[in-house]
């Protein structure tokens, strides 16, 4: 059966510039890029919230119940999208960095396309929280690029309900949640076209409590000052997590779009 549904998973950047453009004094996190300034102590910090507006499809399932197929564009997300809450924040020390994402989503759809006689209707309501913590070094750069290695862990809590009127199942109604944690380990990397555009990308990939977990995303970068920048770019992350009946393999795609401020 297919339900129209949107998810809102989202990443922005932000590229923050003090004195000469130089590689050195750029950050690249999970999300877009960010001119550094250093601190009295050599340390810089960032933190951003951020919106991606995306597309999903795949499967969403819970033991007892019928496999879900999900499959909707971004041009529906408001029409689904409940709460959607995201940032990040990064802390640098030279080549190193910390940096941590955390995105919270609540959906809600219906379909009306039932398989065979199983259903007349299903009614999906999902929450995710997806957070990442992760470390990264730099081993390449120079005026213009930096490339950087990144390693660290995602944490996923999914929580959905799956109401179905007609059919077999008519009248079933069942909640089902799920916790887990991937390992995750990539690339992220930008490249400054003039002072004001640059270009930022990265590659995660892992797993562990899932099969599979990945990211990856292009952007392209506009620094207005020393304080505020603006990306847009597009997305894209897949999850394939199957334990005990519960099902959520998914992925999910779409434009980014953000505005960040240094402090």
């Amino acid at each position: 059966m297919k339900i129209r549904l949107v998810s809102s998973l989202a990443a922005i950047g932000v590229c923050l510039a003090s004195g000469q453009t130089r590689a050195a004094d750029i950050y690249l996190p999970m999300t877009p890029t960010v001119q550094e300034t250093s601190g009295p102590e050599g340390w810089t910090f960032t933190f951003a919230p951020y919106f991606w507006g995306a597309g999903i499809s795949g499967d969403i399932a819970q033991f007892g119940l019928p496999k879900v197929t999900v499959d909707a564009s971004f041009d529906n997300i408001f029409d689904h999208l409940d709460v959607g809450l995201m940032a990040i924040g990064e802390a640098r020390y030279g080549p190193y960095s910390v940096i941590g994402d955390a995105i919270y989503i609540k959906l809600s759809g219906q379909t009306g396309s039932p398989v065979g006689n199983t259903a007349a209707s299903v009614q999906l309501e999902t929450s995710t929280f997806a957070g990442l913590l992760g470390a990264g070094y730099t081993f390449m750069e120079d005026e213009k690029y930096r490339l950087e290695v990144v390693g660290g862990v995602r944490v996923w809590s999914v929580e959905s309900k799956l109401s179905i009127t007609g059919g077999v199942f008519d009248g079933r109604s069942r909640s089902d949640s799920a916790t887990w944690v991937d390992a995750m380990a990539g690339v992220r990397g930008s490249y400054f076209l003039t002072s004001k555009v640059y270009l930022t990308g990265w590659g995660f990939i892992g797993a562990g409590g899932a099969d599979l977990d990945w990211d990856v995303a292009a952007t392209i970068g506009y620094r207005f000052n020393d304080t505020v920048s603006a990306v847009a770019g597009y997305r894209a992350l897949g999850v394939d997590y199957n334990s005990n009946g519960f099902v959520f393999d998914v992925v999910e795609q779409g434009p980014i779009v953000g505005l960040s401020l240094r402090f």
